[in-house]
Formats: structure tokens, C-alpha cells, sequence
């Protein structure tokens, strides 16, 4: 077990899927590693045999394969364990690791289902393993869906199911990236310290609509739909096709892009053909960061839909919205915590197909509402899903956990800098600029930033505010 034991500076072992590991994860990881490197010295551990395909992390970073992490452990002091968890076979090494070395959860997914199911199939070459422990944990009704799962009959019931209680008693402590996951976790195990973390994405550069879609290929006076993300039956693309095809009964050229890849177990193309939409409908597989960013930048509307969920919070939808994009999500899980003036929720539900019809008209019409409504979008996520703050949520939690003596910043900037995307400028007058602009602050005094830094460095946060009162009290005093 990782104990603080005294040294310069703290060290954390982070265990994570990397590029080009096909997880979500792997991007989540690689941008906040610089920045939680102001707070710790890091030693990446990935899986056995994977070679990082970003050259900053062999460059700055210590990067071992999972096989050796128990004898680091050993070998030298550590001052925090980290393990990143989702629902994708990419996290199967970690799992292995947590299993007997407990840590620190990232929880990326609330709900396993599937993983473990994928694990024990794969990893343990035990599929019956799985069906016992779905009858022990969840008793006949978890029997009864295991019997289907094991025969490729996928159901949404499955997710009523979590399969996250390993996990959990593994865990020596859990961050969560929202309070829907938080409190499911409270509720299974409600001694198990945990801290509700945002997820950092790096604030796009603002791409201009037209650019974009000459560079894409795409009819300047269409209106454009646009998904992103793995495909599947949960990403709720039937009411979507049913709202393409009204639009496009009403006389609008209405087109609509799924960005990335297609579960194999999800019949998309007889769906599309079915509708009748084949030359309106485009899908693309897996884009580069480049060019997803142009599909993002095209879009008319945005669409991140999906029930059931998994408890998940969308680092795609956080780019989104980041970019300044009408988006439309399901009113779910922590999707459902979103404020409100960021997005449009639809109700999944009987009314979820003329919900969804119902905002595309509206925002189609009133451009001028899409372009506020994207606005405040980007504006959020700068001012609550920067880096930097994951960074420090992730290192006031561990510091509290493992009891750090004292948090402090090592470092004044990042390890290294995120690469965006290479895009023209947007000229400033530009209306998506316009629309979009996040509001510069104004010059801060010397005074402030100097009693800032102090109390980022101690550890102070909002939950600290009557004593930031009475320091900025102090300082309009001192004028």
C-alpha cells in the first residue's frame, strides 16, 4: 500500500491508457499530465508493451510498463496511486494492477457492465465467471441478463447493472468527474473517500464555419447535424434521422455527420437505409484531431444523445462545447448537472424524437439564439473545465488522502505545452468570433495575483470563501 513516506518532492504513480490506445482516456490523459505535473513528479505506467505515440511523454516523463509496477512500489517511496477506469478493454492491465495494490480511482464510467464481461472472456478466459458472480452480486435478475449478454443479446437492461462494486472495494479512494457518479458510489460504499473533479479540455481556438466547410467539402447553405463519438445503439441516432428527414420534408437541406467509429454490434447502415437518408447522411470513422475540429466547426447543431447512460462525462461533448457549439444532450446522468443556458436537454422518452425536431427548427430559425446559446456554452467550459483546475482538484484530493504535509506548486507552467489543431485565424469581427468570444479579464493588480498564488499554494478553493473575504477585504484596504 502507497503510504506519504518524507521526500523532496511528491511522486505519483499514474496508471492510464495512452495513444494509441483506443480509449478516450488516452487524450484525457496526455493533456492533464503537463499540468498535474506542477504539483508532483509523475511516473506514467502503461500497458505491457504499448509505445506512447506522443513524444512529449518519453520526453518528460518516466513511462514504465504496468508489469513493474509492484516492484516500484517497493523499490522507491510514492506518494499517491492512481488508476484510471473506464468500459473499454484498454483498461484491462489497470484493472488487473488495482485489484491487488489498491489506490485512487478515476472513474470515468459508473457503470462496468461491459468490461467485466470483455474481461472475463479475455483476460481471465473464463466467461462463467462473469455469469456467477452477475447470480451472487444481482441475485436471479442479474443471472437472467447474463445469460442473454453471454449470447450477444445486448439490452439496456445491462446497464441497471453496474458492475463497478470490484472496483469500488478495491479502491483506496475515488475521483469523479460528476455528483451523479459520486453519490451512486456513496450509496454502494459510503466509506470510501471521494472527490467530485472537473474534466479539463483545452479551450479551442475558434475555426471559421465557411473555412471549415470548404475545406470538408460541404455545401455552404445546408443545414448541418453532426454527431461525434464511438457509434452505437445508445447514441440515440434514430429520432435524429427522423428530425433529418422532417427538416428535409419542410424544403431545408438538412445533412447529418456521425464522427467516429461504429460498433460492429450496431446495424447503422440498415438504419440509415431504412430511413431513406442515404444521401444526406455521412459517416466518417475515425477522424484526425484536425479534422474533427472542422466537422465540429461546420456543424449548424451539435448532438450528444445518449440513453441509457453509463454515468459517463463526455470529454467530447466538453469539446463541444468548448468550440462554441449549439448542442443538443440527453437530460441524464450528469449530463443532467450541465447549467442551464450551456446546451438543449432533451427528455429521453416518448417525446425525445419531437424534442429533438423541435430544437433543430427552432435554432435553425434563430441563428442568433444557436450563436448565444454557444456562447455560453464556451464560456463554461473556460471558466469551469480548464486544466489547470483538474490539476489542482486531482492534487488537493491526493494531498488530503495520502497527507501530503503541504500542497505546492513545483512548477509555474505546464511540463509542456497542448497542441491545438493549426487553424487560419478568425477574424475578430467575424460573427462566429463574435458569437463565441470568451471575455477577456481585466489586468491584475500585482498585489492580488501575488495573495493569489499564495493561496492556490496552501491549498485554499471556493470552499474557503469566507477567508478569501477577508484577504481581498485586506487588500482593498491597502488599496
Amino acid at each position: 500500500m502507497v503510504e506519504w513516506r518524507p521526500m523532496k518532492t511528491p511522486r505519483i504513480a499514474y496508471c492510464s491508457p495512452v495513444n494509441p490506445a483506443p480509449s478516450g482516456i488516452s487524450d484525457y490523459s496526455e493533456e492533464l499530465l503537463p499540468y498535474l505535473a506542477q504539483y508532483a513528479e509523475l511516473t506514467l505506467f502503461v500497458e505491457d508493451g504499448l509505445k506512447p505515440t506522443n513524444p512529449q511523454l518519453g520526453q518528460h516523463l518516466e513511462v514504465l510498463p504496468l508489469r513493474r509496477l509492484e516492484r516500484e512500489l517497493r523499490r522507491r517511496p510514492y506518494a499517491a496511486l492512481v488508476y484510471h477506469m473506464g468500459n473499454s478493454p484498454a483498461h484491462a492491465a489497470i484493472w488487473g494492477q488495482a485489484r491487488r495494490l489498491p489506490g485512487v480511482v478515476v472513474l470515468h464510467d459508473f457503470v462496468l457492465h461491459h468490461f467485466m464481461l470483455w474481461y472475463a472472456a479475455n483476460a481471465r478466459h473464463d466467461i462463467q465467471l462473469y455469469v456467477r458472480e452477475m447470480g451472487e452480486r444481482y441475485g436471479e435478475a442479474g443471472a437472467h441478463i447474463a445469460q442473454l449478454m453471454i449470447r450477444s443479446r445486448f439490452t439496456d437492461a445491462a446497464f441497471d447493472f453496474p458492475c463497478c462494486e470490484p472496483v469500488l472495494a478495491a479502491a483506496r479512494g475515488l475521483i469523479a468527474h460528476s455528483r451523479f457518479v459520486r453519490d451512486r458510489v456513496a450509496a454502494m460504499r459510503p466509506d470510501l473517500p471521494a472527490a467530485v473533479v472537473p474534466m479539463g479540455v483545452p479551450l479551442p481556438t475558434v475555426t471559421d464555419r465557411a473555412a471549415a466547410r470548404a475545406r470538408l467539402g460541404l455545401p455552404h447553405e445546408a443545414a448541418v447535424l453532426a454527431s461525434f463519438g464511438h457509434i452505437n445503439a445508445w447514441k440515440r441516432v434514430e429520432p435524429v434521422l427522423r428530425a433529418v428527414a422532417a427538416l428535409r420534408a419542410e424544403g431545408i437541406d438538412a445533412r447529418y455527420i456521425l464522427v467516429g467509429s461504429v460498433s460492429p454490434n450496431y446495424d447503422l447502415a440498415g438504419l440509415i437505409a431504412r430511413s431513406r437518408l442515404g444521401d444526406a447522411v455521412t459517416i466518417t470513422g475515425y477522424a484526425p484531431r484536425a479534422q474533427f475540429e472542422d466537422y465540429v466547426a461546420a456543424a449548424d447543431i451539435c448532438l450528444n444523445l445518449r440513453f441509457p447512460t453509463g454515468g459517463e462525462t463526455s470529454a467530447s461533448l466538453l469539446r463541444l462545447l468548448g468550440a462554441g457549439r449549439p448542442t443538443l444532450v440527453s437530460a441524464v446522468g450528469a449530463f443532467a448537472e450541465l447549467p442551464p443556458g450551456t446546451v438543449a436537454q432533451v427528455d429521453p422518452g416518448p417525446a425525445e424524437g419531437d424534442q429533438v425536431l423541435a430544437y433543430c427548427r427552432l435554432l435553425l430559425r434563430r441563428p442568433d439564439l444557436a450563436a448565444a446559446l454557444g456562447a455560453q456554452a464556451r464560456n463554461f467550459v473556460a471558466a469551469e473545465h480548464t486544466l489547470a483546475g483538474a490539476a489542482l482538484g486531482y492534487a488537493r484530493f491526493l494531498a488530503h488522502l495520502y497527507g501530503w504535509p503541504a500542497l505546492r506548486r513545483m512548477r509555474d507552467e505546464p511540463l509542456w505545452p497542448i497542441d491545438l489543431p493549426a487553424e487560419p485565424a478568425v477574424p475578430a469581427t467575424h460573427p462566429v468570433a463574435v458569437a463565441n468570444r470568451v471575455p477577456q479579464p481585466k489586468p491584475v493588480p500585482p498585489l492580488v495575483a501575488t495573495a493569489a498564488r499564495a493561496a492556490v499554494e496552501i491549498g485554499l478553493s471556493d470552499y474557503d470563501s469566507a477567508l478569501l473575504r477577508t484577504v481581498a477585504a485586506r487588500i482593498a484596504e491597502l488599496g
